[in-house]
């Protein structure tokens, strides 16, 4: 007997939850109508509907009602007693009083599915008939229910889950920079002539731009790809790649990242993550102007040189690095973007070393048209060294520039180990969106600061140690002031904070803008030495000179350097970098 209910307790547990989920027509206020007195008023409403539903006839309009419920609730009367005479001598007396609770509400079609129910449980409904109509289908949705309710009623077994061990979070560094810029393809000489406040904007001589009302630039006049790309991909490459290409294994041959080196790396674990704002322009400009001859004239490479993403994929095949390859493209906010998530990947532990940043080429016919036709950029032609002014009254616009600027990552044991020459810490960054305008930035600065807050908290930055800003600030009156405006907001009670802009000297590099401009923070950490704001005549109205950085180099020992990235869009980066310790 013992056994017989050890077996039996599981289907007594089913038994119940099926009862239990059972309702009398989805109202159980109902059902005590059903089986008590008859002298409710046959004007209740619920009562009325749930009689037509439950039993499919009118309710309480003639006589023949009330025989006919007589006789009914009788059937319903003697086959509950049998039922709960079964489960008793199943279950034992424990489970009578609530399956007795239980039954007593059930609907009175139980009647035509109960018994093939039950005996189904017992291995015999195929002695039993069952009307087959809506009352029957309306009741297998109920036992159905109680299926569903059997589970969640079992006793649920305790799972033991193991916690993660506690770990140290994994420490990024800087162990090599690569750049190509209008000041040069070191990163030593590129900083150099920034302390020296040297001006890389130039009259455009790539192409003739006498029909342009802008013909300024800052354009690299010289640049080889000799050593660093094979001839006959630098023939069909744009220039944005072989920017990136040149500027990645500038990064690794600074990092000391030497043949023997690489040949040690785990290349599973080396990734590349270098985008660019505008893709590969002059090769997808050339192919439309092919096309108008014939499309057997398209350089057959223009489709996949001219996607954003190729430089990467170009640079991790010519590696041979199999991690982590893709690139973002966040307008001028790019580079920061790329560097946040390459570090990331080390600090969750999907990459021990990453190149990162950004490239750009468009200083070509339809980029510089393009611009102008925004109307953003500067038309003092006349003076081209004079035409980038950040935070000055007499500024006219922003202008462009082009090259590339690429960072070695590495995570700092791995870097230990194969004795690595750290040059800065990256202790983290945020990024946000401004939601509000394809190019003007939001008008109280909102997004800038969440994004400064967020890259401090995520970094664990107090305000205080913050005292090296390298801006956006591209030389327009609305960018320049609500990043000014909101930076005070941050840091304003600094009284050490020195700010910035490299683009005062080069222009605005686009989507390589942030990676040139962390090789200039991390370079100001390194010398100790932080570059003029060339140009600075008469501030705008509001803006403290004091917070600047003046027309001359400036020495100061850098607690923690921010530098800010912003694009089309309503993109806003910031990252941190800060000695290595």
């Amino acid at each position: 007997m013992a056994a017989a209910s050890s077996v039996t307790s599981p289907l007594c547990t089913w038994l119940v939850a099926a009862c239990m989920s059972v309702t009398c027509g989805g109202d159980q206020s109902t059902c005590p109508s059903m089986l008590g007195s008859s002298s409710n008023s046959c004007n209740n409403n619920n009562n009325s509907n749930n009689k037509r539903r439950l039993f499919g006839g009118n309710s309480c309009s003639s006589s023949k009602w009330g025989r006919r419920k007589r006789v009914f609730l009788s059937k319903c009367s003697s086959e509950l007693q049998s039922q709960r005479d079964l489960i008793s001598s199943l279950c034992g007396s424990s489970f009578q009083g609530l399956m007795t609770s239980c039954l007593a509400f059930e609907p009175c079609n139980q009647y035509y599915a109960s018994n093939a129910h039950f005996s189904s449980l017992f291995g015999s409904a195929g002695n039993v008939r069952v009307r087959s109509n809506r009352r029957h289908t309306r009741f297998n949705r109920a036992v159905h229910s109680g299926e569903a309710m059997a589970v969640a009623v079992q006793p649920s077994r305790e799972v033991a889950t193991k916690k993660k061990p506690v770990t140290k979070q994994r420490r990024v560094v800087v162990t090599g920079m690569g750049v190509v810029t209008p000041l040069g393809h070191d990163p030593d000489v590129f900083y150099n002539n920034l302390l020296e406040g040297v001006s890389g904007v130039s009259e455009i001589e790539a192409f003739d731009c006498a029909q342009f009302p802008t013909r300024i630039a800052g354009e690299i006049k010289a640049f080889s790809t000799d050593g660093w790309v094979a001839p006959k991909l630098s023939k069909r490459m744009d220039k944005f790649m072989l920017y990136m290409l040149t500027a990645g294994k500038k990064a690794l041959a600074d990092g000391g990242i030497t043949e023997d080196v690489m040949n040690e790396l785990d290349k599973a674990r080396c990734g590349v993550l270098i985008g660019s704002a505008m893709g590969g322009m002059k090769v997808f400009n050339d192919a439309i102007e092919a096309l108008r001859i014939s499309y057997k004239k398209m350089n057959p490479f223009c489709v996949p040189f001219a996607t954003t993403n190729m430089g990467s994929a170009m640079l991790a095949m010519d590696l041979g690095w199999m991690g982590p390859n893709y690139s973002i493209s966040t307008a001028c906010a790019t580079s920061n973007f790329c560097i946040m998530n390459a570090a990331n990947h080390i600090i969750r532990g999907e990459a021990d070393v990453m190149l990162s940043g950004g490239s750009d080429a468009a200083i070509i016919p339809i980029g510089l048209g393009g611009f102008v036709a925004c109307r953003a950029l500067s038309q003092r032609n006349s003076d081209p060294t004079k035409a980038s002014r950040p935070w000055d009254s007499n500024r006219d616009g922003f202008v462009m520039g082009e090259g590339a600027g690429v960072l070695l990552l590495e995570e700092l044991e791995h870097a230990k180990r194969r004795g690595a020459n750290i040059y800065a810490e990256f202790l983290g960054g945020s990024f946000t969106c401004d939601a509000y305008h394809m190019t003007e930035p939001h008008p109280d600065g909102a997004g800038v600061i969440l994004c400064v807050e967020k890259a401090l908290a995520q970094s664990g930055v107090s305000r205080e140690d913050v005292n090296y800003i390298n801006a956006h600030a591209t030389s327009t009156p609305a960018g320049d002031l609500k990043e000014y405006q909101a930076l005070l907001q941050c840091f304003g009670q600094n009284p050490e904070l020195r700010v910035n802009s490299t683009k005062s000297m080069i222009g605005h590099l686009l989507g390589a803008a942030g990676a040139v401009e962390a090789v200039a923070a991390i370079q100001a950490i390194r010398t100790g030495w932080v570059h003029p704001n060339v140009n600075l005549e008469n501030p705008d109205e509001g803006v403290d000179k004091n917070v600047l950085v003046g027309p001359k180099k400036e020495r100061l020992n850098i607690k923690a350097a921010l530098s800010n990235s912003f694009g089309f869009g309503g993109h806003n980066s910031s990252i941190i970098f800060a000695p290595y310790k």
